[in-house]
């Protein structure tokens, strides 16, 4: 989501090939082994398969609403790699507690229930920061964009636990956000591309 997200507002010209990874087409294995999604595969055969190197690629590109301008780089490198890091840890693992049986032991659910806690805790701090509405100030940067579709999986995992929360800048952020045209614009609906 958050490569379709950049490439979007980027306004560059793409075409986009939904996959089943249940089926996965030779094409998309020929141009990542790896197997994974997102790859961008670019007109001269370069190949990206990193969401957030895809979003650097489209933004360095063109960044019209000034993601890549907004706050100190340190400080966005930070929030991204602590949403890749340890939430994004913690997301997977109390989403699907039992892709991990050999962390879960016995107890799946109280595995997820402490894996919740611990990418709660790090939405506390999120919370602390939203008081001018996005993660660096008045307006959105890329650390917004490259953790709030992490943290729309989390919220729905749980939706009444999540709204009952004492969060009501980061429920207001995230609210933000799939209200937005962009938000629905890439979230529309594909058939999964056949060669």
């Amino acid at each position: 989501m958050r490569a379709r997200l950049a490439l979007q507002v980027s306004g560059l010209p793409f075409e986009l090939r939904e996959v089943a990874l249940k089926n996965k087409p030779a094409e998309l294995l020929a141009a990542s082994p790896k197997g994974t999604v997102p790859v961008l595969v670019l007109a001269n055969g370069q190949v990206i398969d990193e969401s957030l190197d895809i979003m650097r690629w489209a933004l360095g590109q063109n960044d019209p609403d000034g993601w890549l301008n907004v706050g100190s780089p340190d400080d966005i490198e930070a929030l991204i790699a602590g949403n890749d890091g340890g939430f994004k840890h913690a997301l997977d693992r109390y989403k699907y507690p039992n892709r991990y049986p050999l962390e879960s032991g016995n107890n799946a659910k109280a595995f997820a229930l402490a894996q919740r806690l611990s990418a709660a805790n790090w939405l506390a701090g999120l919370e602390s920061r939203l008081n001018q509405g996005w993660l660096d100030g008045p307006q959105p940067c890329l650390a917004d964009m490259a953790t709030l579709p992490f943290v729309r999986q989390f919220a729905h995992t749980d939706a009444a636990w999540f709204a009952a929360q004492p969060w009501p800048q980061l429920q207001a952020w995230l609210a933000r956000f799939e209200a937005s045209a962009l938000f629905e614009s890439v979230m529309a609906k594909h058939m999964p591309w056949k060669p």
